[in-house]
C-alpha cells in the first residue's frame, strides 16, 4: 500500500508541477525583459539542480499498456525505412557495374589503338622513347609557325 501512496503523489505533484508551469508560462508574456531573463537564468539554474526521481512501476503502468500496439508498428517502421537503404545499395551496386564497363571498353580502346599503331608495344617501354616524345612535342609547337 506504501508503494501505491508513493506512486500517487509523484503523479499529483507532476501534475501540480505542470499546472505551475502552465500559469507562469501564461503570466510570461505580461513581465519586462530583465525580469523575464531573470526569471529564465532561475528556470535554467532549478532545472540543473532537480534531482531526478524515479517513478515506480504502478504509476508507469499506463504508459507500458499504451506502448504495447507500438511494437507492430516499430517492425513496420524497420521495414520501411530498410527500402531506401536497399535502394542505396542497389543504386551503388549499379553505377559500380556501369563504370566498371565504362572502364573496361577504355581500356579496349586503348588496347586497340596501341596494338594497330606502327610501333611495337616494346616501344612504348624505352626509356629513349619517352625521350623522343618530349622532343617530338617541343618542335611541334615550332613547325605551326
Amino acid at each position: 500500500m506504501n508503494r501505491l501512496n508513493t506512486a500517487q503523489t509523484v503523479v499529483h505533484a507532476e501534475i501540480f508541477a505542470r499546472r505551475v508551469t502552465a500559469r507562469l508560462s501564461e503570466a510570461e508574456a505580461d513581465l519586462d525583459y530583465d525580469i523575464s531573463e531573470r526569471l529564465r537564468a532561475a528556470r535554467e539554474r532549478a532545472l540543473s539542480r532537480r534531482k531526478v526521481v524515479a517513478v515506480p512501476a504502478i504509476a508507469r503502468q499506463p504508459q507500458q499498456e499504451a506502448a504495447a500496439p507500438s511494437g507492430k508498428r516499430n517492425w513496420w517502421r524497420a521495414v520501411v525505412s530498410a527500402v531506401p537503404l536497399s535502394a542505396m545499395v542497389a543504386g551503388l551496386a549499379f553505377f559500380n557495374g556501369v563504370q566498371a564497363d565504362e572502364g573496361a571498353s577504355e581500356m579496349a580502346e586503348y588496347d586497340a589503338t596501341l596494338l594497330a599503331d606502327e610501333l611495337p608495344p616494346s616501344a612504348y617501354t624505352d626509356p629513349g622513347f619517352t625521350q623522343f616524345l618530349k622532343i617530338a612535342a617541343q618542335k611541334q609547337p615550332n613547325d605551326k609557325r
